[in-house]
């Protein structure tokens, strides 16, 4: 009787160990499927920038979080084993990632498969991992006899809803062109490849000889730099902030907003009250005494500069900007410097090195004391001169060429809701997103 109460028992044995050692186990792995998983969609889904190269961009970035060349790609098994390769008994693969233009295309999609979009029109990336997990308990039991079972892990990431709050964008405001073109503001169609001269506000003063800013290339949009100088920071002048704003967008901080806002002092809100103001080094001159531009204007476009090139900057630079040499040596080009203005931006392959994201205000403001009001985020390809060379932080109007290509690209990081009660739309009917999780 005892005999055969444990040949039972044996099974039932195995199977309590397997309930509580094996399933915790694959628990765990498919906790750690679902976070490389993650990881990957995260990281194709912020290449997906609206061209041709987008999907090969977006590919190799998925496969470079499984790198595990510096030991830091996503593994699993208690991070023991590299997913994507075979060890042993065990293997482990990874889908090619599946894009589609809609999330409702995504979840309608089965299984990972059959990509629906094209890199100008792809804003959403499905990632499926499977891997063998290991079995220790129940592989003494009929079912478990290959001492592993397949485990998969799934994740879906894109671009999100517009955004209310922009982080991380260029601190160069413009004017709308139309303020009932809530689409485009009046910069037309951004499929056209239309150019723009940027150039420093200047202010037509009574009685006076106005010196418009001339064209470099299309038509002139002037532009005013929004105050974000952060007077708290002990380890960045006024000069080195500027530059860096130029250079990679807004910087970070924990110092409250110059203009009084509770928005981040990285961050643009549409709607903003306090409502945004200029740069208090950076207000215009009148129109007919430019010979110059503001020093503060001169160190933001030496910044832009730097998206161009770090290895023969002008002098000017390194004379206004406060260690210049170390600043700088911290930013390098853009990888895409052949497309020019004659290309439309579907046909840019680089890191988005020269993809700008500006607020666009109902009004630029003529005085520091003047105020204006955010209406949305637009984005710009910046371009050589016509001539070849890079933006002249010497120019005299502060002047640079930058291509009209819409909201295609995400940005660093931002809010689609009113979190900080600006009185912002909900939602905001256009503009860029930031990348997100949606599942």
């Amino acid at each position: 009787m005892s005999l055969q109460l444990a040949v039972i028992m044996v099974p039932v044995l195995f199977g309590m160990m397997g309930f509580a050692i094996d399933l915790g186990r694959l628990y765990l792995i498919r906790g750690e499927l679902n976070q490389a998983a993650n990881a990957m969609a995260l990281a194709a889904a912020a290449q997906l920038v609206g061209t041709s190269a987008s999907l090969g961009n977006a590919t190799t970035a998925a496969q470079q979080s499984l790198d595990d060349t510096n030991h830091l790609g996503n593994k699993y098994n208690f991070g023991s084993l590299v997913i994507g390769q075979t060890t042993g008994n065990l293997t482990s693969t990874v889908n090619a990632p599946a894009f589609f233009a809609t999330v409702a295309d995504a979840t309608g999609s089965s299984g990972c498969t059959g990509t629906q979009a094209d890199g100008t029109t792809a804003r959403h990336v499905e990632i499926c991992v499977t891997a063998d997990a290991p079995l220790l308990f129940w592989s003494m039991l009929p079912v478990g006899q290959s001492r592993k079972t397949p485990i998969a892990g799934q994740a879906l990431a894109g671009i999100s809803a517009p955004l209310c709050t922009a982080c991380g964008i260029e601190p160069f405001a413009i004017a709308a062109l139309d303020t009932s073109d809530t689409v485009n503001f009046g910069f037309g169609d951004p499929t056209a490849g239309t150019l723009y001269t940027f150039a420093f506000e200047c202010i037509a003063t009574p009685g006076s000889i106005i010196i418009a800013p001339p064209a470099l290339a299309g038509a002139v949009v002037q532009y005013v730099l929004i105050n974000r100088y952060d007077t708290a920071n002990a380890a960045l002048d006024e000069t080195q902030q500027l530059y860096k704003d130029g250079a990679q967008g807004l910087i970070a901080s924990l110092d409250p907003n110059p203009t009084g806002s509770l928005v981040p002092l990285a961050c643009v809100g549409i709607s903003n009250d306090p409502t945004e103001t200029i740069w208090a080094s950076a207000v215009p001159a009148a129109c007919a005494t430019v010979i110059a531009p503001a020093a503060s204007v001169t160190e933001a476009v030496c910044g832009l500069y730097s998206r161009f090139d770090n290895t023969a900057p002008p002098a000017i630079c390194s004379t206004d900007v406060t260690a210049f040499a170390d600043l700088s040596a911290l930013y390098q080009p853009d990888t895409d410097l052949v497309t020019g203005e004659t290309d439309v931006y579907t046909s840019y392959t680089g890191n988005r090195r020269r993809i700008m994201t500006v607020p666009i205000v109902s009004g630029l403001a003529a005085t520091g004391a003047a105020t204006m009001t955010v209406i949305g985020f637009r984005q710009f390809l910046l371009e050589p001169n016509p001539d070849g060379t890079y933006p002249n932080p010497s120019d005299p109007y502060g002047r640079f060429v930058a291509q009209y290509i819409g909201s295609p690209a995400p940005v660093q990081q931002g809010w689609f809701d009113d979190h900080f009660g600006l009185g912002c739309p909900i939602p905001v009917p256009s503009g860029p997103g930031k990348v997100v999780l949606h599942q």
